[in-house]
């Protein structure tokens, strides 16, 4: 390729100069191109997010069981993001937040398109309280009303349709560990 030998030629030039003002911009730019071409080379270029994984997660009800496929979210980075700019979600999914621990939670739906019904739940699975029809783009706290170890969101209208309610339990690997 024309761009990747150009690229290539300018990576080859030393980083330092006679004039070492402008080393640290070089070296900048040198290091970026290098990375920008391993990546394309790997082709690295799909978000973590994307390339999530789901596992099952089921919600026991007065109705009965009702299996949901979902995203685990841990890392700091991930919990920030959760949802965000996504504009579609299957009825079946939904997304888990782990804490890592027990506490007091506050979640808000800034830059999250969709509708969502929020789940809070404990270490021992039981649903602390849900927060229905959450208003997106809303920068409100949306709180537990109790310490939890999880929030789970899913489509806005889960929760009434398949009558989940506070007290109801979550199956997941996540809180038969605790």
């Amino acid at each position: 390729m024309v761009v990747q030998s150009h690229v290539l030629r300018f990576l080859s030039r030393p980083a330092v100069s006679g004039d070492r003002a402008c080393a640290w911009p070089v070296l900048a730019l040198q290091l970026w191109a290098a990375g920008a071409i391993l990546m394309a080379t790997l082709g690295a270029a799909v978000p973590a997010w994307a390339q999530s994984a789901t596992v099952p997660l089921t919600l026991v009800t007065q109705s009965g069981k009702h299996v949901f496929q979902v995203e685990v979210m841990r890392t700091p980075d991930d919990l920030a993001r959760g949802l965000m700019f996504r504009r579609t979600m299957a009825k079946d999914r939904g997304m888990l937040f782990d804490f890592g621990k027990t506490q007091p939670v506050a979640m808000w739906m800034r830059n999250t398109y969709l509708p969502l019904d929020m789940v809070f739940i404990d270490r021992k699975g039981i649903i602390a309280n849900i927060a229905e029809n959450t208003e997106p783009l809303s920068e409100e706290n949306i709180v537990s009303v109790r310490p939890v170890l999880s929030v789970l969101e899913v489509n806005a209208g889960t929760a009434r349709r398949i009558g989940l309610r506070a007290g109801d339990k979550v199956l997941h690997p996540l809180f038969n560990k605790r």
